[in-house]
């Protein structure tokens, strides 16, 4: 058994796993509260959509000191240098998830709702559903690494099917964009629009970046 297998074996009282798994909790939230933000400006509900961004915005905050917690966690534990730098890559990883998150809703403030297409929010709820999706699959992969590493390869696949699912709703929305009637929309709010659609891909690929990151673990405790 490798050093890291027995490692998370003792998850419960190892302070870096812990800390890991209030970390994926803030990522899975930061990626939540951005579709609750897009279904908010779909609604016009601007009140509401700032409250959901303003819990973006908190979570993102939250896993970035917890990313640097875990950092210096990881130092004092008593695994293989190897193992360590395969953990931060993790971290990173995920981290990632909850910045694009983060920033999605950046562009999403900015921007004048009442001039944003209404069939491009709708195509970029739809991508941010998938990206949801994807979250909750890395999610339970690594939970599926930190209690039977052997499962977590096949939760791996099922983040890169439906990580695939959103690059097919990303060519979608473009379509979408491109039909949208010239001259009929401000030009510096259809930029907005394709940098949120930019935003909300890079969510979902990031998800894909983490499982890769797992795969990379689940070879090493083998």
């Amino acid at each position: 058994m490798s050093d890291l297998l027995k490692w998370f074996g003792q998850r419960r009282q190892v302070r870096a796993l812990t800390l890991m798994q209030r970390h994926l909790a803030n990522v899975v939230s930061a990626v939540e509260d951005l579709v609750r933000a897009l279904e908010d400006a779909l609604r016009g509900d601007e009140k509401s959509m700032m409250a959901s961004i303003r819990r973006v915005a908190e979570a993102e905050r939250e896993a970035d000191w917890l990313r640097r917690a875990i950092m210096d966690a990881l130092a004092s534990e008593v695994i293989s240098a190897a193992g360590r730098e395969d953990l931060m890559h993790l971290i990173k990883r995920m981290d990632m998830i909850a910045d694009w998150s983060r920033e999605a809703t950046r562009i999403l403030e900015a921007m004048p709702l009442r001039e944003a297409p209404k069939e491009i929010l709708e195509e970029c709820l739809k991508m941010a559903q998938g990206a949801k999706e994807c979250a909750y699959a890395v999610r339970k992969a690594i939970d599926r690494l930190l209690e039977k590493p052997e499962e977590a390869l096949k939760e791996a696949d099922r983040v890169e099917r439906l990580e695939e699912r959103v690059d097919a709703l990303y060519r979608e929305a473009r379509r979408a964009f491109a039909r949208l009637p010239p001259g009929q929309h401000h030009t510096p709010v259809l930029i907005l629009l394709r940098d949120l659609m930019d935003a909300i891909e890079n969510v979902a690929d990031w998800c894909e970046n983490t499982c890769d990151q797992i795969r990379v673990i689940c070879v090493t405790v083998r």
